[in-house]
């Protein structure tokens, strides 16, 4: 057995037992005294073995003791009060946790109200007065992390964190000012400058540190909601000692980052709310977006979309973050994407309080003005586009404040996102609200990030018309006048709108898929229509993909049905179905074949299907058909007319030669067809037998009668004389 333990667990063992039974005052001092030894503040020091052995497994014995000693008469045993400070100084000079965790366990195993009580919470004011809360958590900083250690850190956590909470319990309407919420986590919070102060300098000295107990007691306060009271003491110190300093930005950022996931939301929004600008918010969080998912959400979807509490300064400071790093800026691009999205989306005009849609419209503004020309340039199209539809929206509602948000984003941003092109003017009533907006919209001076600020945008909607000039320097005469020579537009150009065509809101299939997704599953009736008029050129562009897809394009066509007013919809129909039967031949041909004698088609339907495979019988015994047919696709981005090939001057040369060239017999001028394989030939079976199989069978095909209105039975042969 190790001598030291057993020498100071035999010490103790006596300490313990003259402390319980003795009434004498001397005998008692001296026993302290004696103890105090371990500790390291008497003269005569216990060797550094004894002393770690003490304070690891005996100290906490010694202070219960001392707690289940403590009445009037016991420290009135020795006069001027000697007793009770050489009893205090056992708390206040030990081992910190352990001091500070059987503090709180004699308070809450205490009957209230009692001496005993009251004493110890005066105790505990004094033990967080006198700092020892930083040695508590600095005691953490240093520990390996292992079962026991994590269990002592929850238990220290919750006590830490919920101090205010137990002794407002315990002592109720007897609490100590020290224990207030709006006095006790300001003091935690120098608390925990203190113990970050102590790692800088351990980190600088060499010794490895870890701040993870900080940050979850950070994180746990902010969810108890007292974020402006801890951070009101952090930031504005963090702001000062991080400014050029790498190492402590380097602490920051790591504090940050071990944040918990349950805490994150907290903890951030309390940075933002409490960091005076972007700048100092970069300083403190690094590019912690790009490192936790969490973090990620929170800042760039909760803040921005689904909580809109955050003052004007805050959603700046946000957004100016993720402008500041070329690492973060893309995050800031997707949210502009996003924030134009819901923006203009018609459902959140109609669901979501008008407050929300004033908060969504500017942090769009806000991030327009943070983004530089070439980042705009790169999806101008996209963002375009949801602006488009978005005023779209916002002009059709029947709420003024909603159609003037709008026109406000719309002047703004099509002028941001489009500089060359003419300006969108409205016409609106001005408020307080129009100028804040039209004022967020003003591009900030570029910061020490790599943000590449854009050109001003002027708000267009409040231009006085005595500000504008002509190019020669004197006033615009268009201006004078009466109101009514204003309003007059007999001098007004009209535009040569002889050559503009048909604009399409949706975009033309590119893919066979494309157009079978969109006239099974769309809903866009635009997009059905495009469909249906590229599908056949389409087939024919791109045999192997067609083919892939042969059977489920010819079931959908043959069921297809007129949604919308479609021009020559039948013809496209077939048209499209011959296209897909000619491409995959065998598949196709016996399906239809197939489909011919199946219950519950109408007559028109098997006309069709007969129709079909006539039709593409005769497009496969052409000469060439598959050449053909890929002439008749769409054609590809590079290809040109074929008029473009054969240069102007070798039609004028060869017209030339042929009108002075004598000929003394003339055969036939037409040049004949190119020879080639019959390609129905291969295939011919699967139109022919599958027909004739069932030919001559009843009940297969049933069409209401005229008079009673039943169905009736009907032979394919009549179908076929039908169709002959």
């Amino acid at each position: 057995m190790d001598p030291v333990a057993s020498a100071v667990r035999l010490a103790v063992q006596e300490a313990v037992h003259i402390l319980s039974s003795s009434e004498d005052g001397g005998h008692i001092i001296s026993t302290l005294q004696s103890l105090r030894r371990y500790l390291g503040e008497t003269e005569t020091q216990a060797p550094p073995e004894e002393q770690e052995e003490f304070s690891r497994t005996h100290f906490s014995t010694i202070l219960r003791c001392l707690v289940g000693k403590l009445s009037p008469d016991w420290l009135d045993l020795l006069p001027d009060g000697q007793l009770e400070e050489l009893w205090a100084s056992f708390f206040l000079e030990g081992p910190a946790d352990q001091a500070f965790l059987v503090l709180m366990e004699s308070i809450e195993g205490a009957a209230s109200p009692s001496f005993r009580l009251m004493k110890m919470a005066r105790l505990l004011a004094r033990f967080l007065s006198a700092g020892r809360m930083a040695a508590v958590m600095e005691g953490q900083c240093g520990q390996q992390a292992g079962p026991a250690s994590r269990l002592l850190q929850e238990t220290l956590l919750t006590r830490v964190v919920g101090l205010p909470d137990h002794l407002g319990n315990r002592l109720q309407r007897e609490t100590l000012a020290a224990f207030f919420p709006q006095n006790y986590f300001p003091l935690l919070g120098e608390e925990v400058l203190r113990v970050l102060q102590a790692v800088v300098d351990s980190l600088r000295g060499g010794l490895d540190c870890s701040v993870s107990f900080l940050s979850q007691v950070l994180g746990k306060a902010c969810v108890h909601g007292r974020q402006k009271e801890i951070l009101g003491v952090l930031v504005p110190r963090l702001t000062v000692l991080t400014q050029g300093n790498c190492l402590w930005q380097r602490v920051c950022w790591r504090l940050v980052e071990c944040v918990p996931d349950r805490a994150m939301e907290a903890v951030l929004k309390g940075l933002v709310e409490a960091a005076p600008g972007p700048e100092v918010l970069s300083r403190l969080l690094g590019n912690l977006v790009t490192k936790s998912k969490k973090a990620q959400f929170v800042m760039t979807q909760k803040l921005l979309f689904l909580q809109y509490s955050c003052s004007m300064p805050m959603l700046q400071s946000l957004l100016g973050y993720l402008a500041m790093d070329s690492q973060r800026r893309p995050l800031l691009v997707q949210a502009l994407k996003e924030l134009l999205e819901t923006w203009g989306s018609s459902s959140a005009i109609r669901h979501t309080p008008l407050e929300q849609q004033r908060y969504v419209s500017k942090a769009l503004l806000i991030c327009l003005t943070h983004l530089g020309e070439a980042e705009l340039r790169a999806s101008r199209d996209e963002l375009l586009a949801s602006l488009m539809e978005g005023v779209k929206s916002r002009l059709d509602s029947s709420l003024p404040p909603v159609r003037r948000l709008g026109m406000i984003v719309a002047e703004v941003a099509s002028a941001r996102l489009h500089p060359e092109g003419p300006p969108l003017k409205f016409q609106y009533e001005e408020d307080e609200l129009t100028r804040e907006m039209l004022a967020l919209a003003v591009p900030r001076p570029a910061a020490d990030g790599p943000s590449e600020a854009g050109p001003p945008v002027a708000p267009v909607s409040g231009e006085s018309p005595d500000q504008e000039t002509v190019d020669s320097g004197g006033p615009q005469a268009g201006w004078e006048g009466s109101d009514s020579e204003l309003d007059s537009d007999d001098e007004l150009v009209p535009y040569d709108m002889s050559g503009d065509g048909e604009q399409r809101g949706s975009k033309t299939p590119a893919y066979v898929r494309d157009c079978l997704e969109a006239l099974t599953a769309s809903e866009d009736w635009e997009r059905w229509e495009e469909a249906l008029r590229a599908l056949e050129g389409l087939v024919l562009k791109s045999p192997a993909a067609t083919r892939e897809v042969s059977l489920e394009l010819a079931k959908v066509l043959l069921h297809l049905e007129e949604k919308t007013a479609v021009a020559g919809f039948e013809r496209l129909r077939q048209r499209a179905l011959v296209a897909v039967t000619v491409t995959d031949p065998a598949r196709v041909a016996e399906y239809l074949a197939v489909q011919f004698y199946a219950l519950n088609y109408s007559l028109r339907q098997r006309m069709d299907i007969l129709d079909v495979l006539a039709l593409a019988a005769q497009e496969l015994s052409r000469p060439g058909c598959l050449g053909k047919a890929a002439q008749r696709g769409s054609p590809g981005p590079g290809s040109q007319p074929s008029g473009a090939a054969v240069p102007a001057w070798k039609a004028v040369v060869e017209e030339r030669v042929r009108r002075k060239t004598r000929r003394f017999c003339k055969g036939s001028t037409g040049r004949a067809a190119a020879a080639g394989p019959n390609e129905f030939n291969a295939v011919a079976g699967y139109f022919f037998f599958p027909l004739l199989q069932r030919f001559d069978r009843l009940g297969l095909t049933r069409r209401p009668c005229r008079v009673t209105g039943r169905l009736s039975t009907a032979s394919p042969s009549r179908l076929w004389a039908v169709r002959g």
